[in-house]
């Protein structure tokens, strides 16, 4: 769980709360510092800090407040009230429209991961129906096309970009003009980053957005840069007008409220949030249940929408359908829901999500274990066959040890495989449907499911 540290902090001073035989202006005061340090601690800005502290005293008078009215619930509703405000919860200004073509247009300091995201954010809409291209306009960095162009290939969108022109604003507006005549309606520009905020940074910046007028420009920020991440924000917003932010390193960074606070310098809502390097680390921003899972409360909403994000087509559910009516659950049908699994993401991030689970369900070791398990089984099935994928029936004892000897792994390996495989058909054998939520349902929701990848 990002900033797992300072929901840590928050949760504890509200905890004591409990351990006070009378709750009043002292104990608030106490709550109150507590939560102040933290937040200090995590580098958010001090302006802020003392603004929605001040907020909180102001919004609980213990003189109005009628006898046996829960005062602990109120101070937690207070204080979530205001983290989310802090956090800037109001809505973009601008959201794309598939089928109309949409220019959106990236910045950013160099290191920001700003490249990176750019893929993640057109990969992300890919996924829901927009049809995506990349425009490369990074023509100061050496080496900025290979790595956009690598990671486009890596997720099936199409780019535009130049190994010889040196114009950033000549190579954006062909690309804006090319993608257009070619219908694709989302056009994502990648602009130069510089090691420092630069007058040449922002000239070109601006010169950018004057000539391809994008929808939108989103500034990618970096969460480990603390309580510089104020003033970058008001610099970016002073020379381009900033629609929008995307927080990129949020998996390991216990002082990202620096960054998350300084979304107010450019008067403008987080998007997206980066929690990793991988393309799926990337996940839409929505401060109410961002709160919940940083409080340690239930965020249900949210973690329904994670595990449904797997889009099955309407034709593979009747196939599927068809297929189980007659007890045929494949390997190839295995190899799905285990990639819907990896899809998913790290799973202690989901159970944080709900009541009763803290954010460290699951150690990093025995996380990496798991996903490693899951690897090594897919592994296995990448070994096998079309006919073997699509056969209901077990292995003979020759085909088994060929497995093993094309992947490189010991029988014993494979018959664990097999052994899984047996389990999950029989799960699957009353079931009408083979989606994801299905799988957690019968193997006793995700703790279920985590107890079974640690075996």
């Amino acid at each position: 769980m990002v900033l797992a540290e300072l929901g840590g902090c928050i949760s504890n001073a509200l905890r004591k709360l409990n351990n006070s035989s009378v709750i009043d202006k002292k104990e608030l005061g106490k709550c109150l510092n507590e939560i102040t340090h933290a937040l200090r601690d995590a580098d958010v800005n001090f302006e802020f800090i003392n603004r929605h502290i001040n907020n909180i005293k102001n919004n609980i008078n213990f003189d109005h407040l009628s006898e046996g009215l829960n005062k602990r619930k109120i101070i937690e509703q207070a204080v979530f009230n205001e983290l989310c405000s802090l956090l800037n919860s109001e809505k973009p200004s601008f959201t794309p429209r598939k089928g109309k073509p949409s220019i959106v247009m990236f910045v950013g300091l160099q290191g920001s991961g700003k490249t990176t995201t750019c893929t993640k954010y057109a990969r992300h809409h890919k996924k829901n129906g927009w049809n995506p291209a990349l425009i490369c306009a990074d023509t100061f960095r050496a080496g900025a096309f290979d790595q956009l162009k690598q990671n486009a290939t890596k997720a099936k969108i199409p780019l535009y970009g130049s190994y010889t022109e040196l114009d950033p604003v000549k190579v954006a507006v062909e690309g804006v003009e090319r993608l257009k005549k070619e219908v694709y309606d989302l056009i994502i520009i990648d602009t130069s980053g510089r090691h420092k905020q630069e007058a040449s940074l922002f000239e070109e910046m601006r010169q950018l957005e004057q000539a391809t007028k994008p929808d939108v420009v989103i500034f990618v920020m970096d969460s480990s840069i603390g309580q510089s991440a104020f003033d970058q924000a008001q610099a970016f917003k002073q020379s381009v007008d900033v629609g929008a932010v995307i927080i990129t390193k949020l998996d390991g960074h216990a002082k990202g409220g620096g960054a998350l606070s300084a979304v107010a310098a450019t008067d403008s809502p987080v998007i997206f949030i980066g929690t990793g390097e991988h393309m799926d680390d990337f996940e839409e921003f929505n401060t109410q249940s961002f709160v919940l899972r940083l409080l340690g409360m239930s965020d249900l909403p949210g973690f329904m929408k994670k595990i449904n994000g797997v889009v099955i087509s309407k034709d593979e559910k009747s196939k599927q359908a068809q297929d189980l009516s007659k007890g045929k659950f494949t390997f190839r049908m295995m190899y799905e829901q285990l990639q819907n699994i990896l899809n998913m993401g790290p799973m202690s991030p989901l159970l944080s999500m709900l009541p009763g689970f803290k954010s460290d369900f699951m150690p990093k070791t025995k996380e990496k274990d798991a996903q490693a398990k899951i690897k090594r089984y897919m592994t296995i099935l990448d070994s096998m066959t079309n006919k073997e994928l699509d056969c209901k029936k077990d292995m003979c004892k020759s085909r088994i040890m060929r497995v093993a000897r094309g992947v490189g792994l010991q029988v014993k390996e494979v018959t664990k495989l097999l052994e899984e495989y047996k389990r999950l058909a029989k799960m699957f054998s009353k079931v009408k449907t083979l989606n994801t939520p299905h799988m957690l349902k019968r193997m006793g929701g995700l703790q279920g499911l985590m107890k079974t990848l640690q075996t």
